[in-house]
């Protein structure tokens, strides 16, 4: 039953994430990514992380797909419209994307066991809080860093637009 539910929400992470891709318009992109959250918290919860699972719907697929949402609108992005770089691009990105692919799987393969997996023991709020706030520090003020930054970035760029 469980192999089932995998299957079942892997294959939906999978097309969700392939409509995130594909789709022209950012919002239509936002929403198909909070069905790839949702499907990674399911994934999460078959492996026992239910705080992980929980953490991953209330605050990726909640508050920071809101956040997402609010600077797409803030932004005023429209669809995407083809151009002629376009088909070059069509012709193009498949064999670069399989190139680097390749690439990325070849050092990945060569990495391998020399790779640290990095995991919290049972996925508990106190493993994840211990592990987020003594080793690993430094990296998650630097992504919450980052996405400051992207948000005034956006906010700078629409400002001037309008002005």
């Amino acid at each position: 039953m469980a192999i089932a539910i995998f299957l079942i929400f892997a294959a939906l992470a999978v097309f969700c994430g392939l409509n995130v891709v594909l789709r022209r318009h950012p919002i239509a992109s936002a929403l198909w990514l909070i069905g790839v959250m949702v499907s990674l918290a399911v994934l999460y919860g078959l492996l026992g992380a239910h705080f992980l699972a929980a953490a991953q719907v209330i605050v990726y697929a909640g508050a920071i797909m809101v956040l997402f949402v609010m600077v797409i609108m803030l932004v005023n992005a429209a669809p995407e419209r083809r151009s002629a770089a376009s088909r070059m691009a069509q012709a193009l990105g498949f064999p670069v994307l399989a190139g680097l692919l390749a690439a990325l799987g070849y050092v990945a393969w060569r990495a391998a066991p020399r790779a640290v997996v990095v995991t919290a023991r049972k996925g508990t709020a106190h493993d994840v809080g211990s592990a987020l706030f003594t080793t690993y520090l430094l990296p998650f003020e630097i992504v919450s860093l980052l996405v400051l930054i992207a948000i005034l970035g956006a906010v700078v760029l629409t400002y001037k637009e309008k002005h």
